[in-house]
């Protein structure tokens, strides 16, 4: 057997949210852009936005849902999705953006693992940026 090739980066995440128009225009502000794609599939509609690091960010939305609970991290599946900045001064400048849009968060938290920046979606989606120490 070949060695394996290095393991690829993470090329997209998906999540399905309870109202498609209010996650798309939440995501729309976060993002500061509107989606690269917005198609109803028949199996459910999406909205596919590129983040400026080349990673790919949907918002499903299907017409029947199993279940319209908010999102708890305590439920096996998700734990959370983070988005890594450069360094403590950019979550700075986050947490600045996530207060000037009006969404709730944590502010920036500090632990020998990195430092944090907390809030969540409008479906309580559980979302972060995050920096490396030093």
């Amino acid at each position: 057997m070949g060695q394996m090739a290095e393991f690829p980066a993470l090329g997209h995440v998906a999540v399905t949210v309870t109202d498609l128009d209010a996650s798309r225009e939440w995501y729309r502000k976060l993002f500061g852009s509107d989606p690269i794609m917005d198609e109803d599939t028949g199996t459910f509609h999406h909205a596919v936005f590129m983040l400026g690091n080349g990673t790919i960010f949907g918002v499903h939305g299907f017409s029947k849902l199993d279940d319209t609970s908010r999102f708890s991290e305590r439920r096996p599946g998700l734990d959370h999705i983070s988005f890594h900045v450069a360094d403590r001064a950019a979550l700075e400048g986050w947490e600045k953006r996530l207060n000037d849009l009006g969404i709730e968060n944590g502010g920036v938290v500090d632990a020998p693992y990195g430092s944090g920046l907390s809030f969540r979606d409008p479906d309580n989606i559980a979302l972060e940026f995050f920096a490396l120490p030093g």
